[in-house]
């Protein structure tokens, strides 16, 4: 039976877990907390792939006043070798009396601590504030499930909904707060996404921009006749990150090897009837590469693409106070709908003031 108590500490293990968002990828975000005799004795959280996981520094910030406690942890404990030993066993190890935890691992890899643990006689309780726990890692669920990152659409709009004037000029729409709340996002996100379109009208460098700290996700460009110059930004800009630009089977292998330069990665992917390039492809290359979240920033021919094929999974926008009028470019291109029944809708929804801009966030409901 789950307790107040066990509720309590596993939401103190949910709030070490959200330190790692944006650093554990391709890992979940997990928090650990070790109790004995009411007292915590022990907290630890994830806080990079490949460094050891929450249970691990919880344990080892408890010392010997582990044996006999009980452990509360918003992830099931591993129970593989990877670049890290198995949590499971070092739990057992350590002497521990119960585990709590909140979502079942969905690897099925790394799955099986529970029952790993409760067959050595140990208490399980599985489920504590599921729902949360899970919530924290949709990301990682999707990646390990499905092979797909999950996809987040970013766009920056007028409250007529759209992103540029008529002259493609979309500097700047929204103000300098919302502008630094992308720039966290981009740092939160293991690669951004955006179509040639994009490029061509913007030369953007596609990275994040914030003071004194800050990783620049891998850059991804969807441009299936490879009309991104060898100038652009995302080409030639200094950065850490590399970037990767999708193209069709049949781009001109000249303009390629323009392209190609350390850093920088051609991929050739299938096209769609209507030519545009196979979005599922280009997910399929990412997720390989342990991409966990992908913030896509368009244009609307992009969007409305993800859209579409319902590969989307969660839309923010942020709205400006501002009129840009029917030739101004829309956020999102046409999408078929014969009845806003059939429209994406979104749920579980988030609204934030950025100075005179709202941020609208939630996950999306797919089209019927």
């Amino acid at each position: 039976m789950v307790s107040a108590t066990d509720q309590a500490y596993m939401k103190m293990a949910l709030e070490l877990a959200r330190k790692g968002v944006g650093k554990t990828s391709p890992n979940p975000c997990v928090g650990a907390v070790l109790v004995k005799d009411g007292q915590v004795v022990g907290r630890g959280w994830h806080r990079r792939a490949g460094e050891p996981h929450a249970e691990i520094n919880a344990l080892a910030a408890a010392g010997d006043l582990a044996g006999g406690a009980t452990i509360y942890v918003t992830l099931e404990p591993c129970n593989h070798q990877g670049r890290t030993p198995p949590c499971s066993k070092a739990i057992e190890a350590a002497g521990i009396r119960r585990v709590v935890y909140g979502m079942s691992d969905p690897n099925p890899v790394a799955g099986g601590g529970g029952a790993y643990l409760a067959g050595r006689g140990l208490e399980v309780l599985a489920g504590v504030l599921a729902d949360d726990c899970r919530r924290l890692n949709l990301p990682f669920s999707k990646r390990v499930t499905t092979g797909y990152p999950w996809v987040q659409l970013k766009a920056a709009v007028s409250l007529d909904g759209r992103i540029a004037a008529a002259t493609g000029r979309s500097k700047w729409i929204t103000g300098e707060q919302a502008r630094r709340q992308v720039h966290r996002l981009r740092c939160l996100s293991d690669a951004i996404l955006v179509g040639s379109g994009t490029v061509l009208a913007d030369d953007p460098s596609l990275t994040t921009r914030l003071p004194g700290k800050g990783r620049d996700p891998l850059r991804v460009i969807l441009d299936s006749k490879l009309a991104t110059p060898p100038a652009a930004k995302v080409v030639a800009h200094d950065s850490a990150a590399a970037t990767w630009i999708f193209c069709g089977p049949d781009a001109a292998e000249s303009k390629e090897r323009q392209l190609r330069r350390p850093g920088v990665e051609v991929h050739r992917v299938g096209l769609e009837a209507d030519g545009t390039l196979r979005l599922v492809e280009v997910l399929e290359h990412l997720g390989r590469a342990g991409v966990t979240t992908l913030l896509v920033e368009g244009g609307g021919r992009v969007h409305g693409s993800f859209l579409r094929r319902g590969l989307a999974d969660e839309v923010i926008f942020f709205i400006a106070p501002l009129l840009l009028g029917g030739d101004g470019m829309a956020a999102v291109s046409e999408l078929g709908l014969a009845d806003p029944s059939q429209a994406p809708r979104l749920h579980e929804i988030e609204r934030r003031r950025c100075g005179d801009d709202l941020m609208i966030r939630g996950r999306l409901r797919p089209l019927k």
